[in-house]
């Protein structure tokens, strides 16, 4: 079984840059391409980040996000990466039940979380 999470953007080029600088430290790489996908795909058991072409800009919060665990306790300093990269800091970090998180977009507006899990 594989997962693929599929998330619609009007520049797939762009969000592919973005999205393979910020997943770096996860080792992606570009997979498959054919208008309108381009595929990110990482170690398995990693789940394929499928980007799919649409011509009209993201509305609304997201349904459904990526949290993405970097391995590190410095979540200020991998926020800060990831806005050099293009990101917007969208919270301060938050804690609950012992997960630590904060909220960022990608430059096109999807929400996605950089967060350290309980140990």
């Amino acid at each position: 079984m594989q997962i693929v999470v599929t998330l619609d953007c009007v520049d797939t080029e762009a969000q592919a840059n973005f999205w393979l600088a910020a997943l770096a430290p996860l080792d992606y790489r570009r997979g498959f391409h054919g208008p309108p996908y381009l595929s990110l795909v990482g170690r398995a058991p990693a789940p394929t980040l499928l980007l799919h072409q649409v011509p009209e800009p993201k509305q609304g919060k997201n349904r459904m996000h990526l949290d993405l665990d970097f391995g590190t306790a410095d979540l200020i300093s991998e926020a800060h990466r990831l806005e050099r990269l293009g990101a917007e800091r969208l919270s301060e970090e938050m804690s609950e039940h012992g997960f630590r998180w904060i909220v960022l977009a990608d430059p096109e507006g999807n929400e996605f979380c950089v967060f350290d899990p309980p140990s």
